[in-house]
């Protein structure tokens, strides 16, 4: 009989030593996010997200949860300007089966929002499924850290690799940041997905005009 294969071949040596370069960054980055950002820099933020959004309107974007870039304000603008927002769906499915799948559902508005895995808040609705990613031209992903070129640090599941599989091809993918996360380089894996336009509270970015 043919010999046993292991579904999970071990890990390379590269690929070790890229996973743990990446946790001590994250370590170093959820470190400095300990320290609150003022209101004036999260403020900043959203207009200069806001000024990317124009002309998409079929958004995604998450929903921000503890040391991560606020992104209320800037879904609170954009559904109040009709919008259509997609948020991911992270909680169990209504049979109670765990999702398997990144999924997504259109924000409804405040009042239409349950807490999720980990107590994110998600929408209340029904859910379109990982191909409804693909409505959107316009996708902001959770991050870390990112550099001029368009690496992106995720904060460590792979969340949105896996998502991003499913965006339509001509999508912009973004990612909202403080200034001093973005970093002359990166330690990127070749499942890693790039980023187009990185935004913080001082600078907009667009990687395709560096």
């Amino acid at each position: 009989m043919p010999p046993d294969v292991s579904p999970n071949p071990p890990e390379s040596a590269q690929a070790v030593t890229q996973r743990v370069a990446k946790a001590a960054l994250r370590a170093r980055i959820r470190a400095a996010r300990r320290l609150a950002e003022p209101a004036t820099a999260t403020a900043a933020r959203t207009a200069n997200a806001l000024g990317v959004c124009a002309g998409h309107d079929i958004i995604a974007v998450y929903a921000s949860a503890g040391d991560e870039p606020d992104t209320w304000g800037l879904i609170g603008a954009l559904h109040a300007s009709g919008r259509t927002l997609l948020l991911p769906l992270l909680g169990r499915r209504p049979d109670g089966a765990v999702r398997r799948a990144p999924d997504w559902g259109i924000y409804a508005g405040p009042d239409r929002l349950r807490a999720g895995h980990a107590g994110i808040l998600e929408p209340d609705v029904p859910a379109l499924g990982p191909d409804g990613l693909a409505r959107a031209s316009l996708v902001w992903c959770a991050g870390l850290a990112a550099t001029p070129r368009g690496d992106r640090l995720g904060t460590g599941g792979g969340w949105y690799d896996r998502a991003l599989a499913n965006a339509h091809p001509g999508a912009v993918v973004g990612v909202l940041l403080r200034d001093a996360e973005i970093l002359p380089e990166l330690p990127v894996e070749p499942f890693d997905r790039p980023v187009g336009v990185i935004v913080t509270e001082a600078r907009v970015l667009r990687v395709d005009a560096e």
